[in-house]
């Protein structure tokens, strides 16, 4: 199973929600992709240092918004938390909920979408299917997204975190960026273009989203990823795509 790692000494099963960065990849277009390149190469490092050591420092050029990234208030407001000011237990060990919303079936998530579901103090994830066409020309064009009313409905319910395996949590096609504004609005943080959401089951796991401490900054790359325990029996659910 992509992005799924077993650790028996923790009894837990890990699945990465992640996209690999690397140079040039165009996450939304319109923003630069990142440069990543040798500040200092093997072969350099090896003039420096005696008895045969040699390292690689790499040097990196690249926009927030890179990857799979998470937003802070401070993305949308000047006077909102930055990355630095997150406190670690809204960022991990999340209870999670996996909400399954096709592409195919409909692009707009509804709060008709989310009732079913107890979303309060979880971490709320979008499985659209639509990381199927991540780093496609696809991916860019009639993203599937989150209504003003589902954000608010989110916000009401008090949910802890939000994230979609889409390119937006709002309706690209407008200039507005209601859900944005609603969610860090109440420091409902947002993590978007996840991946393997396929990979777990409905509820019953903690999601983690831990961005660098930096101060200044509202959104950056992090390594999201969820844990299963071993003893829970789940059967991954999946987005069939022959319609």
């Amino acid at each position: 199973m992509k992005g799924l790692n077993h650790n028996s000494k923790k009894n837990q099963v890990f699945i990465d929600l992640s996209h690999t960065i690397e140079s040039g990849l165009v996450t939304y277009k319109g923003l630069p992709a990142p440069l990543i390149c040798d500040y200092l190469s093997r072969e350099e490092s090896r003039k420096r240092y005696l008895g045969g050591a040699e390292f690689k420092i790499e040097k990196l050029e690249m926009v927030g918004n890179t990857g799979t990234y998470l937003d802070s208030p401070f993305h949308r407001y000047a006077d909102g938390k930055d990355l630095s000011q997150l406190e670690l237990e809204s960022l991990s060990d999340i209870d999670g909920v996996v909400i399954n919303v096709p592409y195919f079936e409909t692009l707009e998530i509804t709060p008709q979408h989310i009732i079913p579901y107890n979303v309060r103090n979880r971490a709320v994830l979008f499985h659209t299917g639509w990381d199927q066409f991540w780093n496609t020309e696809n991916y860019y064009e009639k993203n599937p997204y989150l209504t003003m009313e589902s954000a608010e409905y989110l916000r009401d319910q008090q949910a802890k975190m939000v994230g979609i395996d889409s390119l937006n949590i709002d309706n690209t096609l407008r200039d507005s960026r209601p859900v944005h504004s609603v969610l860090l609005g109440a420091n409902i943080y947002i993590v978007e273009h996840l991946c393997n959401l396929s990979s777990l089951p409905q509820e019953g796991f903690k999601f983690c989203a831990i961005p660098p401490k930096l101060k200044g900054v509202g959104s950056f790359p992090v390594r999201a990823f969820a844990k299963i325990p071993s003893a829970l029996p789940f059967i991954p659910h999946s987005i069939s795509f022959f319609i």
